[in-house]
């Protein structure tokens, strides 16, 4: 099973455990994001990003350069509101 498929599945079973009047107001927030062009911005897979620096998770700033490796790096950006 593909990636896409097995998220695919975790959405399908994700919405059915999720009242219908806040998976609605979920699905439209999606709906106006995609609607208003976000896409077209994002980093896309294959990149190439200048070099940058972000926080570690104790805190501490760490340079893309210092974590590249020999066959790249994966960056993984978590969108939310804590």
């Amino acid at each position: 099973m593909t990636l896409s498929e097995q998220l695919n599945n975790i959405r399908a079973g994700s919405a059915k455990m999720i009242p219908p009047d806040k998976l609605a107001v979920m699905t439209d927030a999606t709906r106006r994001l995609r609607a208003s062009g976000i896409l077209e911005g994002m980093i896309k897979v294959g990149a190439t990003l200048p070099p940058f620096q972000l926080a570690n998770v104790r805190g501490e700033t760490l340079a893309s350069s210092a974590a590249m490796g020999p066959r790249g790096m994966v960056l993984t950006v978590f969108r939310g509101h804590w």
